[in-house]
């Protein structure tokens, strides 16, 4: 506890500092530099919370421990006892949630999100399960107060998605969505099932994170743009007006193709931000791919082939295959009650950072 103790105090000593720069007229002046620090002293103003009630805590403890080592009459004696052991408890508490707290946040984790949902094996029933699995991340996305708009979406004649990629704004949405990239399977009975027999389809889920100029700069020399006449509807315009956009990042050979938008200048835009992304996302897998130990560590690689979740609909059971979690409430997770399954991977994510934590210390 020790060397957490000094973390935590110099942890504390900068939450000091940057109240001190945030009265500073010349920091005030520059707002990007004060919305920086300002986001800085945020993201550790729980731990120093925490770090503070524990010192109190402690002395607590001292105090109580100090009173038992007095001559004190038998009622005394027993109040002080009573305080020792709430101040134990306290104590061990406040440990647990310190070390959560302490462990290294992802930078991601703050971001707003790029969701790709793609319809796999199973033609037109996994087209409808796509089309599900964004019901259901809107719903989830609604009761969290995010935002949800469709970036670009490939309709079946069936009324599923071949394709459909949101973008997802609000407060932390990659660290609760962080886990959905891989493979979902659904077992079910198909609406064109005249025989009830349960079929299994799937669908591929991709989360990014929304990447910013900051983080990734592509050269303009890396993108081929080809612009042409959508295909989409929009009457007589389309025919008129080369609007629709594809962009392909030549080092990776990376396309988005963009037609939603009447104005090209408005494709153009939403198709370099999914660029950006996707090409964020491919050199942070590349990364991620170097260092298998982490890799280990966490709930997922992130990659789409691999089988996350079975959506069971004749047993109303849905089944995380990475912690082994099993739910008999798949109607209530379709309609977007999805905190129990997200709290218990990312319970189950910092338990397994935490164990690493101290293998390596």
């Amino acid at each position: 506890m020790d060397e957490m103790y000094d973390q935590l105090q110099s942890v504390d000593d900068r939450y000091e500092e940057l109240g001190e720069l945030l009265s500073d007229p010349e920091i005030i002046s520059n707002n990007n530099r004060f919305m920086e620090l300002s986001k800085e002293m945020a993201s550790i103003r729980e731990t120093v919370e925490k770090y503070r009630q524990y010192k109190v805590v402690v002395q607590e403890l001292a105090d109580a421990e100090e009173m038992l080592g007095e001559n004190l009459d038998s009622e005394m004696a027993e109040m002080a006892k009573e305080e020792l052991s709430d101040a134990k408890k306290a104590k061990a508490a406040l440990e647990e949630e310190i070390k959560v707290l302490l462990i290294p946040k992802d930078p991601n984790d703050d971001k707003n999100i790029i969701m790709e949902i793609h319809g796999a094996a199973g033609g037109d029933e996994a087209s409808l399960f796509a089309a599900d699995l964004f019901s259901m991340y809107s719903k989830y996305a609604e009761k969290q107060g995010w935002t949800v708009e469709i970036v670009d979406k490939n309709v079946t004649e069936v009324g599923g998605f071949k394709e459909i990629v949101l973008l997802i704004n609000g407060d932390s949405v990659f660290s609760k969505l962080k886990y959905e990239s891989g493979a979902h399977r659904v077992q079910r009975i198909p609406s064109t099932e005249s025989a009830g027999r349960v079929h299994t389809s799937t669908a591929t889920v991709g989360v990014m994170p929304e990447a910013e100029d900051v983080e990734i700069e592509i050269d303009a020399k890396d993108i081929r743009t080809d612009v042409y006449r959508s295909s989409g509807a929009g009457g007589q315009h389309v025919n008129k007006t080369s609007s629709a956009v594809r962009m392909t990042h030549l080092p990776t050979n990376i396309v988005v193709a963009m037609q939603d938008e009447r104005s090209q200048q408005q494709n153009r835009e939403k198709a370099m931000k999914i660029l950006k992304a996707r090409v964020y996302d491919f050199y942070s897998q590349q990364e991620q791919s170097a260092y298998n130990e982490n890799r280990k560590s966490a709930v997922g690689s992130g990659d789409r082939s691999e089988r996350i979740r079975t959506y069971n609909f004749p047993q109303n059971r849905v089944t995380d295959h990475r912690i082994g979690l099993s739910l008999n409430k798949l109607d209530r997770v379709m309609n977007g009650e999805l905190e129990e399954v997200i709290d218990s991977l990312i319970l189950y994510d910092q338990t397994q950072k935490m164990e690493k934590l101290q293998e390596n210390d």
